[in-house]
């Protein structure tokens, strides 16, 4: 008995789950196919769900999430305090690469070392948090102005390559890649990067750090509240 009524709430949040920001609005049968549910067992779990505010079903006969849904979120994003996502994501990246791993925030013609991981090696590039530095130059300013400026040819690239890789462009002992990191509804939140000693950090070392930057900014795309406006 315990196990159907964990499997009856599995089935309810995988409902929940099905939508997205391209299916917003979802018919009984988008959701059973989604969901790979019996459209007997959809109805009987959003009979539930629609009861309790987590679910809507218009005079259109479509689903849309509830208000319920929008209450909890707002908790969720009141409570948050970014650094518990982003600093257990630089220690990955820290483990992963053996170089030091931050996350950039712009602030007007500055970047600024929201959170860092340092490097265990004696040698390494060591930065301090609430550490400024120029947005025009580096791996991470280069992605944060790449944002800023969507116009610009050299923004265009750095958006469709998603990822920018720096060589002693701000200090001419150290090399860098950054990523940007995008929340649900496409606005950019801030900048991933690993750095290091130039002379370590190899193209065979900055595509494999590009690969990992890239698959932990994907990773958060899902646990960062939607931004405001």
């Amino acid at each position: 008995m315990a196990k159907t009524g964990v499997d009856a709430v599995a089935r309810a949040l995988a409902i929940l789950k099905a939508f997205g920001p391209e299916r917003s609005v979802m018919t009984l049968t988008e959701i059973a196919e989604a969901t790979d549910l019996y459209k007997s067992t959809v109805l009987r779990l959003a009979a539930t769900l629609e009861a309790d505010g987590f679910l809507v079903r218009g005079a259109d006969r479509l689903f849309r999430p509830g208000p319920e849904l929008w209450r909890l979120g707002a908790l969720y994003h009141r409570g948050l305090d970014l650094g518990d996502l982003i600093r257990p994501t630089l220690h990955r990246l820290v483990e992963a690469t053996g170089e030091t791993a931050s996350f950039y925030i712009a602030d007007g013609n500055e970047r600024i070392c929201l959170y860092r991981v340092n490097s265990p090696r004696s040698v390494r590039h060591h930065l301090e948090e609430g550490q400024r530095l120029p947005i025009d130059r580096g791996a991470a300013g280069r992605v944060l102005t790449a944002y800023r400026d969507p116009a610009s040819a050299e923004g265009k690239k750095i958006r469709e390559r998603g990822f920018y890789a720096s060589i002693g462009e701000r200090d001419p002992e150290v090399a860098a890649v950054a990523v940007p990191v995008i929340d649900v509804r496409g606005k950019l939140r801030g900048a991933l990067s690993v750095s290091a000693i130039r002379t370590r950090f190899d193209a065979e070392a900055r595509k494999s750090a590009i690969d990992i930057l890239k698959s932990e900014a994907k990773a958060l795309v899902s646990q960062l509240p939607a931004s405001d406006g």
